[in-house]
C-alpha cells in the first residue's frame, strides 16, 4: 500500500502514487457511503468510472450497489498454455484470420443461436426477468468478443510456452441487467428519501429485499454467462490451433477470473458484500491474470490474500487517457511504430483504434511493482499477436 487517506467517514487505502481528481472524488463518495464498512481500497490501475472508480473495492453491509459492479457484469480474463514453444509470424497472421472467422468482433453476433448447452442453466425463470427477456438474443452473443478493451491475444511466456488469452464480458445481457437494476435502485432510493446524493451514482438495493435478491440472481447469471462466453471463444481458438498443428497439440487447464462483480465474503469479522469494479480476487494462492495494454506484457499471478485490499488486486494497467482523448491526441504513426518495433501483429489500423493504443494506458510494469504486497508473478507474458473488437 502506498498511502492512506483519513479525511472521510472511513479510510481510503491506495496502492497507487497519483490519482486523477475525478477518481479521487468518487473514492471520497464511497468512503462516505453510509453502508460501506472498514475502508475503501483502490488498486494501482484506478481511474474514473461511473459512480465507483475502475480499480475500486468496496465492502458493504446489508446492501448491494449495481453501479459498483458496472455494466459489463462478469467481465474477466481466461488464459491457456500450449505445449508449443515457438510460432512463426506468417503462421500468426494466418491463425488470426482463422480466429476472426470463428469469433464475431465488435457489435457483430453469431448469425445463428449457439448450442444451448453452452448457455448457463436458468433455473427459476421468475427470479430473472431481465435474463429471460434477453435470453434468446444472448444465445447469438455467447462466444462473441465485443469491443473496447476486449481482446484475443497470443503470447510468449517467461516459462517458455506459447499462451492464449481472452478478455471479454457479458455482452448486452449484462448491460441490460445493470441498467435495469440501477434505474430501479434510483427510483427506490428516491422513494425511501435516501441520504446518498443521486449525483454520487451509488443507488443501492437491500440484499434481503425482493429487488436485491433478483439483482443478485441476475448478476450471478451474467457472471456465469461471461465465463461461458470466454470458454466458447477459447475452445474455438484452441480448435483453430489444432487445425494448424494437429492432434498432438496440448493445452493446460484454463485459468479464469472475473473483475466486475459483487460477492458475499467474510472480512474483518463481518459478512459483507465485496464489490470489485475493475479489480480481481487475489486470495491466498488464488491464480489470477493481470493483462497489460495492447503491446505490453501480461501476468499470471498468485494472490497473497492481503486483508487490506479485501484480498484483491488490479485487473489490468488502467487508463491514463479517455477513449476520445486518446483518439484526439495520440499519433497514429508513432503508436504503430512502437508495436512493430516489438514485432507484434497488432490491431492499430486507424486513428479510431488509438483508443486502445499502448500510450492510452499506464505502465503495466509500474502497476505490478505497486502491488507486490498483493500478488506474486508466476509467468510474464509477452504479446505476439492480438485481435481487438
Amino acid at each position: 500500500m502506498q498511502k492512506e487517506l483519513n479525511t472521510e467517514r472511513i479510510p481510503i487505502k491506495m496502492w497507487l502514487e497519483d490519482i486523477e481528481a475525478g477518481a479521487l472524488e468518487q473514492a471520497r463518495n464511497l468512503a462516505n457511503f453510509p453502508f460501506a464498512v472498514s475502508h475503501i481500497a483502490l488498486m494501482p490501475d484506478c481511474h474514473q468510472g461511473f459512480g465507483m472508480p475502475i480499480g475500486g473495492v468496496m465492502a458493504t453491509k446489508d446492501v448491494i450497489v449495481p453501479n459498483a459492479v458496472g455494466v459489463d457484469i462478469g467481465c474477466g480474463m481466461c488464459a491457456v498454455k500450449t505445449n508449443m514453444e515457438d510460432i512463426k509470424r506468417d503462421e500468426l497472421i494466418n491463425i488470426l484470420t482463422a480466429i476472426r472467422s470463428m469469433i464475431p468482433l465488435g457489435h457483430r453476433h453469431h448469425k445463428k443461436s449457439q448450442d444451448p448447452r453452452r448457455m448457463p442453466p436458468v433455473g427459476d425463470k421468475g427470479k430473472m426477468p431481465v435474463v429471460m427477456r434477453e435470453y434468446n438474443s444472448a444465445t447469438r452473443q455467447i462466444g462473441t468478443l465485443g469491443g473496447g478493451n476486449h481482446f484475443v491475444e497470443i503470447q510468449k511466456g517467461s516459462d517458455g510456452g506459447i499462451w492464449i488469452m481472452v478478455h471479454s464480458g457479458s455482452r448486452n445481457i449484462g448491460k441490460q441487467v445493470a441498467d435495469h437494476y440501477n434505474r430501479l435502485a434510483v427510483k427506490l432510493n428516491q422513494k425511501w428519501d435516501s441520504p446518498v446524493p443521486r449525483s454520487h451514482q451509488l443507488a443501492y438495493l437491500p440484499v434481503d429485499s425482493r429487488e436485491g435478491r433478483q439483482y443478485i440472481n441476475e448478476m450471478n447469471y451474467c457472471i456465469d454467462f461471461a465465463f461461458a462466453s470466454r470458454k466458447l471463444m477459447m475452445d474455438n481458438t484452441m480448435g483453430v490451433f489444432r487445425s494448424f498443428y494437429g492432434s498432438g497439440l496440448e493445452f493446460s487447464p484454463m485459468i479464469n477470473i472475473a473483475h466486475n462483480y459483487a460477492s458475499m465474503e467474510h472480512h474483518f469479522g463481518m459478512e459483507v458484500v465485496v464489490h470489485r469494479k475493475g479489480a480481481t480476487k487475489a486470495g491466498r494462492d488464488t491464480t489470477g491474470i493481470i493483462p497489460g495494454s495492447q503491446g505490453a506484457n501480461s501476468y499470471i499471478v498468485r494472490g497473497k490474500g492481503n486483508k487490506d485490499s479485501f484480498e484483491s488486486c488490479s485487473h489490468g494497467a488502467g487508463r491514463t487517457m479517455g477513449r476520445k482523448e486518446a483518439i484526439r491526441n495520440l499519433n497514429l504513426a508513432e503508436e504503430v511504430r512502437k508495436l512493430e518495433k516489438k514485432g507484434i501483429v497488432h490491431a492499430i489500423k486507424s486513428q479510431r483504434d488509438l483508443e486502445e493504443a499502448t500510450s492510452a494506458y499506464k505502465d503495466i510494469a509500474r502497476v505490478m511493482d505497486l502491488q507486490r504486497d498483493l500478488v506474486d508473478v508466476l509467468v510474464e507474458l509477452s504479446p505476439l499477436a492480438v485481435i481487438k473488437g
